[in-house]
């Protein structure tokens, strides 16, 4: 957590976040498909590590660059069964996130927060696919999601867009999310921080930056 003064809104991490631990959607994935999930680690090293270039094909998904079925076409030859051998074209993003489910804990967390009077939204690398719009409309305002606006997190610009919608100044935004280069991008930016491991210590975190306080999750 990091904090320089009082805040009156949070921005919110979809996956990873509003979610389970996408870890855990990639393996169930890996297991019902029989694909060898070090040939997949190796993908997001090389498409999302450090080293990744900026138009590397998760980045230009999460851009809007790049269509699911364009990026399923790039993924496959670069996957491996558990056998060694190819794998089968598919609609592989649609099977990642099959299994991810909505966190109960952290949307309380949310609907708590918005309860007493501090603004959310939500900050998410995505291809817009199929969330609960219905959900996200209760529980966020404003919602910017990288493919829908040609950017993505951790570039200073979608948080300076993000704090633009709020209309506040980017020292009273905070900013959860699971992943630590998000989060050097959104201080770069004058956010405040929270590094998401659970929904009470979210909780707790956010507590002690917020006006008004948000009570502690028992």
């Amino acid at each position: 957590m990091s904090r320089t003064e009082r805040a009156q809104a949070v921005l919110f991490d979809y996956g990873g976040v509003l979610t389970a631990p996408i870890r855990d959607s990639i393996s169930a994935w890996t297991t019902s498909e029989h694909i060898d999930p070090q040939s997949f680690s190796q993908v997001l090293k090389m498409w999302l590590g450090r080293a990744a270039s900026p138009d590397s094909p998760i980045h230009r998904l999460e851009r809007g660059e790049l269509t699911a079925d364009g990026f399923n076409a790039l993924l496959t030859p670069e996957l491996r069964s558990v056998d060694g051998g190819p794998v089968q074209p598919g609609h592989h993003l649609r099977g990642i996130f099959a299994t991810s489910r909505v966190d109960a804990n952290t949307v309380e967390v949310v609907r708590k927060l918005r309860a007493d009077g501090v603004r959310t939204g939500l900050l998410s690398n995505s291809w817009g696919f199929s969330y609960d719009r219905k959900l996200l409309a209760e529980l966020f305002d404003p919602i910017v999601i990288s493919g829908e606006v040609g950017m993505r997190k951790p570039e200073r610009r979608i948080f300076d867009l993000a704090v633009s919608r709020l209309g506040l100044d980017a020292a009273q935004v905070v900013f959860v999310d699971d992943a630590e280069p998000n989060l050097v991008g959104a201080r770069a930016a004058g956010l405040q921080t929270v590094l998401h491991t659970d929904a009470h210590s979210t909780a707790r975190s956010l507590t002690a930056l917020l006006t008004p306080a948000l009570s502690p999750t028992s």
